[in-house]
């Protein structure tokens, strides 16, 4: 088994869960996070837009403030069996792939066991 962790960007999540679950992979873990990559982002850009808007949202602000300079993003997470792996990470490339910065990160990782808590199952089973 595989832990698959993508972080995407909050726009593509339902049109992400979406793609997957016509694929077979309905069972997925959602979370709102912040983080940013390894490139400068141009805030300059946003502030421009932020002075533009009559009325943004305190979160926007505080978001992609000074203080704070994180991105708000989704972070999907997914327990796939090993040969499942593969089609899962294509499946999250061809939904989210802009050819932008910020498009995302995939992770994938080994899960040592799963256990089902209804039924005690243990394994390949529980997932």
């Amino acid at each position: 088994m595989k832990e698959v962790l993508a972080i995407i960007r909050i726009n593509k999540i339902n049109e992400t869960k979406r793609h997957l679950s016509e694929n077979g992979f309905p069972v997925a873990t959602c979370r709102k996070v912040y983080g940013r990559g390894a490139k400068k982002v141009k805030f300059e850009m946003i502030d421009d837009i932020l002075n533009d808007a009559t009325e943004a949202p305190t979160e926007v602000i505080e978001t992609i403030s000074e203080a704070h300079r994180l991105i708000a993003k989704r972070m999907l997470l997914l327990v796939v069996l090993d040969d499942e792996v593969d089609k899962v990470v294509s499946l999250i490339i061809e939904t989210n792939q802009t050819g932008s910065m910020g498009d995302g990160k995939i992770f994938v990782m080994p899960v040592d066991d799963a256990y089902r808590v209804r039924t005690g199952e243990r394994g390949d089973a529980a997932v």
